[in-house]
């Protein structure tokens, strides 16, 4: 019996209408667009000004978008993992009703929460599902309201965050293409960097908690700068040197887009030429769980059968890593 090996064999996505560009903010915080330009490499983000949408219709958009792309039957897929860190509720998963409104009904579902390196941990999850040779079609979905926990107050985070999600369906391959290596960590000492105070069981929700604003996301991002550059570069090396890859021989990376210093300090590392590092943080802003689905996407007509594909990514807890995947098929 051959090998399987895990491959990405389509791709889906949804970003909302609404653009929230930098011009806009301007007139919402005290910044402008030369200093969210230089600092972050964002122009505009998407948002879902719905209030009564949640991340599941992302989620469901995207995934709808590859079933109609790939012109499968969503019956025939078996699994759907959900990554994301902005779940419609606390307890009833996201995944599930997702999973129910595609019409995915012969298929179980469950969420997958690792802050920003939510869908990088889902890509390694879909693939030990498919190699072990139990599941055939598994439909990995990133996506994020990261609208609904920012405070349009704070300029520190406001300017980060957009909404928005990409799918991506992983099934069997005996060419040896798909997922080849993954170096994940994580560090708990990340806690108290990158976090939403309440609302979970340490702090329950009260009304002191609402009063107080401790509903929607903070952090330390010198500190989170800091770790993040260090982290995803080291991971995105350490994968190149483990798999004896030089710069020559990697054709794309796929990192996540939090930042475009960030990217461009783990591109530096790995000595890649600026035409191999791809990026629409400028379009999006930090979708969480949907950039690196969302990069793939936008670019999904530049890959070739064979190309040697690097994905790294860094989130809050902290959370990081990377992975080598060879790319599976060429766009029709």
């Amino acid at each position: 019996m051959n090998t399987i090996t895990a491959a990405i064999t389509a791709v889906g996505a949804y970003v909302p209408d609404f653009v929230l560009s930098n011009k806009v903010l301007e007139t919402m915080v005290d910044t402008n667009d030369e200093w969210i330009t230089t600092r972050t490499g964002i122009k505009e983000r998407r948002i879902l000004k719905d209030a009564d949408k949640g991340t599941s219709f992302l989620a469901i958009k995207a995934a709808q978008d590859l079933i109609a792309k790939a012109n499968i039957d969503p019956l025939e897929i078996d699994m759907i993992i959900m990554a994301t860190a902005t779940a419609d509720m606390p307890v009833a998963s996201t995944g599930v009703y997702v999973a129910t409104e595609i019409g995915a009904t012969n298929a179980f579902a469950y969420d997958l929460q690792a802050a920003c390196s939510s869908f990088l941990y889902g890509m390694s999850t879909a693939a030990a599902y498919v190699q072990s040779g139990r599941y055939k079609k598994v439909l990995l979905i990133g996506a994020d309201k990261m609208s609904s926990i920012v405070d349009y107050k704070d300029r520190a985070t406001c300017i980060i965050f957009g909404d928005g999600a990409g799918a991506v369906l992983f099934e069997p391959n005996y060419e040896g293409l798909g997922l080849q290596d993954e170096y994940l960590r994580s560090d708990g000492v990340g806690r108290d960097f990158l976090k939403i105070p309440a609302g979970g069981s340490l702090i329950p929700t009260t009304l002191e908690t609402v009063q107080n604003n401790q509903h929607n996301i903070i952090q330390d991002g010198k500190t989170v700068f800091k770790y993040a550059v260090t982290n995803m570069a080291d991971a995105s090396e350490l994968i190149l040197k483990r798999n004896n890859l030089t710069n020559e021989d990697v054709n794309w990376l796929v990192p996540h887009q939090a930042n475009k210093r960030i990217i461009d300090a783990t591109a530096s590392r790995m000595n890649l030429e600026d035409s191999k590092v791809l990026m629409n943080i400028e379009k999006y802003g930090n979708t969480t769980s949907a950039t690196l689905p969302l990069v793939l996407n936008d670019f999904e007509h530049q890959f070739k059968k064979g190309d040697n594909i690097i994905f790294a990514a860094f989130g809050g807890g902290f959370t990081w890593g990377s992975i080598y995947l060879k790319w599976a098929y060429d766009k029709k």
